[in-house]
């Protein structure tokens, strides 16, 4: 699958079971991997919308490898190792990126 691809089966699962994101604010996160083409997640009226390309200008940028992003959909990305070691580059507030982290393990 490709990294949009994958985006686009998180956004199914969480707007088909969108109670974890209720009561989010409109904003877009955007994914860099290596690679591929900028991904962007963006929450709009708790639903998620994936865009390529970065229409938007995103609260979050986050940046990492595949096999990163891939742990990091499914759950098992040590985030603060991978960020320690510069393998999760985090432009944006830090706490949005653990939020973010929250929302998707609980959709994995």
């Amino acid at each position: 699958m490709t990294v949009y691809e994958q985006l686009l089966a998180l956004a199914e699962k969480v707007n088909d079971n969108p109670i974890h994101i209720q009561g989010e604010k409109d904003r877009a996160f955007e994914f860099r991997i290596t690679g591929e083409s900028p991904m962007q997640l963006v929450f709009e009226q708790e639903q998620i919308i994936v865009r390529e390309g970065t229409p938007l200008e995103p609260e979050l940028v986050l940046s990492m490898s595949p096999d990163h992003f891939q742990k990091l959909l499914t759950g098992s990305l040590n985030t603060t190792m991978a960020f320690m070691t510069g393998g999760l580059k985090v432009d944006g507030k830090m706490g949005l990126a653990l939020k973010l982290q929250d929302i998707l393990k609980k959709y994995s």
